[in-house]
């Protein structure tokens, strides 16, 4: 009787393979299909993006100057001498392509005396400028408020005005 139980199970069959495409066709299609999508996002998005706006020198140093103007009071006349030369000598430096912040107030005022860009004007105020942030900076001249408000001045007035403000 157990011969007979052994005869009537049969084996169970595999699996029927219905597919008419390979398996690894389906996986590279796949991949790539999820890749080009990818891409097209990717591009999309950039495509979409706005560009950031470029700020000018001038507006930058404005805004820096509004800035530390705001600190005239909490700072020394010494860091607050520092600050304005700081934001003076950068803006120097990017609108004018002026190596301003690796040079000595004589070397950049050598340099300003040989360029036609500057006015006459420009460079007796930047002289100014600098000979009062020199003295401050250096001399550790007594500097009053009354003193960093002639230099944020001096600083404002070489920006905004000129014959080299940019419109």
């Amino acid at each position: 009787m157990r011969l007979l139980l052994v005869e009537e199970l049969h084996d169970i069959a595999p699996p029927v393979d219905y597919s008419l495409i390979p398996a690894w066709l389906i996986f590279t299609g796949s991949c790539a299909l999820l890749t080009l999508l990818g891409l097209g996002v990717w591009w999309l998005r950039r495509r979409l993006r706005k560009p950031a706006p470029t700020v000018s020198p001038q507006v930058l140093a404005l805004a820096q100057l509004d800035q530390v103007a705001r600190e005239i009071g909490r700072l020394s006349p010494y860091q607050f001498s520092i600050q304005v030369s700081d934001v003076l000598r950068r803006y120097v430096q990017e609108q004018f392509q002026l190596p301003s912040t690796r040079q000595t107030s004589l070397e950049f005022l050598g340099a300003v005396a040989g360029s036609a860009t500057f006015t006459q004007d420009d460079k007796s105020l930047l002289k100014d400028f600098l000979d009062r942030c020199d003295l401050i900076k250096f001399a550790r001249y007594d500097a009053t408020k009354a003193d960093s408000r002639e230099l944020l001045e001096e600083a404002m007035r070489f920006v905004k005005g000129g014959t080299h403000a940019i419109a």
